[in-house]
């Protein structure tokens, strides 16, 4: 059923059927829709994200509609494309996004003018900076609209080069963000030498991630997080392959006491998350490591950068995205996960589960 909405506009939420092809889309949107538009939507299968299309009816048919989706276990809406009467299927968006409880939207700039989308109360995203391979990251240009709360400071994005190498990435990151790092600085090279010298072949993990940090900038203030004294992210492992790791991990936690990066045998809440990312007049970052289940539908430990938090959400950069579902550069940077989502996505592990986090202060 049409929604009543607070911007005088009545939309409908229309099922989309992913690779049913044109002549099977609504023939509103195929009236209002230019070719290629629907060909890009159809040339991925967006079913993981739930896509959905927003209609905004007008005099015999659709005045305007929107391509809506979003990773699972967050707190936005992507509005992939609108068209028709844009500024009505943004002002729908909008709309559909606060009665869903969500807490931003971002739009990809396939087809939105500057123009239109500042019209809508969006605000441009800073480009990605350059990655370091030749896979496309999505559209040049992209735009924010927050929902809830005032926002976040924006950080620079940046795409991991490899399939392992995300501690590193998130770890520079922090690091521009603190000033530390200059933007132009972060590249392939940058991200395989900390890599490198953080890796428990091929992961991260927490203790060996903080000495690497600590090692390389040595002012800056590090401190470890994490729940056991055991070797981690070794359960797909065992006999001499597990061992061996196990000797460096072991190796990792010498070096901390050494460097003296506190190693702390707790569970870092998510309430001293949010009091480190929100600490007024810090420059204060949380490395965490989360299970992509939730987020991409398969448990793999991953490293993300907590920045900033909104009410409700925790606000990270992804440096991994996930092209075969649709997704763009847009999905992972200033990614709002809903509180509930992130406490239970970054324990990871087997029958025990743990949370390892890695805090750097840059004040």
């Amino acid at each position: 059923m049409p929604h009543p909405v607070p911007y005088a506009v009545t939309y409908a939420v229309v099922p989309y059927a992913p690779g049913a092809g044109p002549s099977a889309w609504p023939e509103g949107l195929r009236r209002i829709a230019r070719p290629e538009v629907l060909e890009r939507w159809g040339a991925v299968d967006r079913t993981p994200h739930a896509p959905r299309l927003l209609a905004v009816p007008g005099d015999g048919g659709w005045a305007a509609a929107a391509l809506v989706t979003a990773r699972p276990g967050t707190a936005y809406a992507k509005i992939v494309d609108a068209v028709g009467d844009v500024p009505a299927a943004a002002r729908a968006v909008v709309a559909y996004a606060e009665e869903q409880g969500l807490v931003q939207v971002v739009w990809e700039g396939w087809t939105v003018s500057g123009e239109d989308a500042a019209a809508a109360g969006f605000a441009p995203l800073r480009p990605p900076l350059p990655g370091g391979t030749d896979e496309p990251v999505g559209p040049r240009t992209g735009y924010v609209r927050w929902t809830a709360g005032e926002g976040v400071a924006e950080p620079a994005y940046y795409r991991q080069s490899t399939h392992f190498s995300c501690g590193a990435v998130t770890a520079l990151l922090a690091q521009v963000r603190a000033g530390v790092v200059r933007p132009e600085a972060l590249g392939r090279e940058a991200e395989l030498t900390l890599w490198r010298d953080a890796t428990n072949f091929p992961a991260c993990e927490p203790v060996g991630l903080g000495v690497a940090v600590r090692r390389r900038w040595p002012s800056s203030s590090v401190e470890v997080f994490l729940d056991t004294e055991e070797p981690v992210l070794l359960d797909h492992l065992d006999g001499d392959e597990r061992e061996w790791r196990a000797v460096l991990q072991r190796a990792s936690r010498a070096e901390a006491d050494r460097l003296g990066v506190p190693v702390h045998g707790r569970r870092l809440s998510l309430a001293e998350l949010r009091e480190a990312v929100e600490a007024p007049g810090r420059c204060r970052h949380v490395l965490l490591l989360v299970s992509l289940a939730t987020m991409q539908g398969f448990d793999v430990p991953h490293w993300v950068l907590c920045h900033g938090a909104v009410p409700g959400a925790v606000v990270v950069e992804d440096p991994w995205f996930n092209t075969a579902a649709g997704e763009t550069w847009v999905d992972a940077h200033l990614l709002p996960v809903a509180d509930a989502s992130l406490d239970a996505m970054s324990l990871f592990g087997g029958e025990v589960r743990v949370r390892g986090a890695v805090l750097i202060d840059g004040a």
